[in-house]
C-alpha cells in the first residue's frame, strides 16, 4: 500500500457521490474489497465515520502512515479526515458501516459527553464479544439490506448498540480497572456489609476472597487504615450507635439483633471502641451530639 495523492472517498473505494439517502451504509468487506483484489489504497473522508469490524480472517491496516495487522477479531473507529488503507486476506470475514456526520452527532449527542467514541482513532479487540459484535453488525447489513417497517429506527438503535460498546470499551482504557488490592478491599466491605451481624471469623473472609488473613490485613490498614477485624466492630458499632440514637431498644435487645452472644460482649466492646457505654452514650444523646 504505498502513499500517492491522497483521495477522498464517500465510500472506502468510491468517490462517487454517497450513494444511499440513509445517514449510514453497511457492507460486508468481502463485497467491495473483492472488486479491488481485497486491497483498498490509503484515502481519507471528509466528513463520514467508519466502523471497520474484522470478525474472521486477516486484515493489513495502514492509518496515518502506521501499518498494523489484525489477527484477532477487532472492531476499528476510523473518524473523518483519517488517511487509511487495507489489504485483506481473500478469506476475511466482517463488516463495514459508514456513518454520515448528522447521524454521528445525532448518536454522540444521545450518548452524552462521557467519551467521544466515533471522533478519534480507535482499535478495540473484541475478546469474548467477538461472535455478539458479529451479531450485531449482520442484523444491522440485515435491515440495511431490506425494507421493513421501521428500518431506520430499527438501523439506528443497532448502531446505538455498537456506539455504547465502543465508548465502553474506551472508558476503561482511560479509566482502568483498580488495582487487584482495590478490589480485595471492596470486596471485603462488601462481604462486611453483608455478615457483620453474624461475627464471621475474619479467617473465613479471606478464604472467600481467596487471600490469606495476613494479605486481607494488609491490605485493609493500607486502605482502610486498620485491620480487618477493627473495620468489622467499626461497622457493628455504626450500626449500634443507630439503634441507640433511632429506637428505644434495652441494650440486651440490641445486643441479640446485632449478633452478640452476651450483652456484657457488646458493651464492652463498644466502651472500648467509643469511650463509654451504650446507656451513658444514649443520655448524652439526649442533651447534646455525641462524638463519633
Amino acid at each position: 500500500m504505498t502513499k500517492t495523492a491522497i483521495p477522498v472517498f464517500k465510500l472506502y473505494g468510491e468517490n462517487q457521490q454517497w450513494p444511499t439517502p440513509d445517514l449510514l451504509h453497511c457492507e460486508t468487506i468481502s463485497r467491495r474489497s473483492r472488486e479491488y483484489q481485497w486491497e483498498i489504497q490509503p484515502h481519507r473522508h471528509a466528513d463520514l465515520c467508519q466502523l471497520l469490524y474484522v470478525h474472521k480472517g486477516q486484515a493489513e491496516l495502514e492509518i496515518e502512515g502506521q501499518r498494523s495487522t489484525l489477527n484477532e477479531a477487532t472492531l476499528q473507529v476510523l473518524p473523518p479526515l483519517c488517511v487509511h488503507g487495507f489489504r485483506f486476506s481473500e478469506d476475511v470475514e466482517g463488516y463495514v458501516v459508514t456513518l454520515a456526520a448528522p447521524l454521528v452527532s445525532h448518536l454522540q449527542t444521545q450518548l452524552g459527553t462521557t467519551v467521544d467514541g466515533l471522533q478519534a482513532l480507535g482499535n478495540y479487540p473484541a475478546g469474548k464479544d467477538s461472535d455478539y459484535l458479529n451479531s450485531q453488525f449482520a442484523r444491522l447489513q440485515d435491515e440495511y439490506a431490506d425494507e421493513q417497517p421501521a428500518r431506520d429506527m430499527m438501523m439506528h438503535a443497532l448502531v446505538s448498540v455498537l456506539l455504547v460498546w465502543i465508548s465502553r470499551q474506551a472508558i476503561q482504557r482511560r479509566h482502568p480497572r483498580a488495582p487487584r488490592g482495590r478490589e480485595y478491599f471492596r470486596r471485603f466491605t462488601q462481604l462486611v456489609e453483608q455478615h457483620y451481624r453474624e461475627h464471621p471469623k475474619i479467617e473465613d473472609l479471606a478464604h472467600k476472597l481467596g487471600i490469606s488473613v495476613s494479605h486481607l490485613n494488609g491490605t485493609c490498614r493500607e486502605l482502610g487504615g486498620q485491620p480487618a477485624l477493627q473495620i468489622m466492630h467499626d461497622r457493628q458499632l455504626l450500626e449500634a450507635k443507630r439503634l441507640l440514637t433511632y429506637t428505644s431498644m434495652t441494650i440486651n435487645e440490641m445486643s441479640e439483633v446485632l449478633g452478640f452472644s452476651d450483652p456484657t460482649n457488646f458493651s464492652r466492646l463498644f466502651r472500648r471502641r467509643v469511650g463509654f457505654s451504650p446507656k451513658a452514650f444514649r443520655e448524652q444523646l439526649k442533651t447534646e451530639t455525641p462524638p463519633n
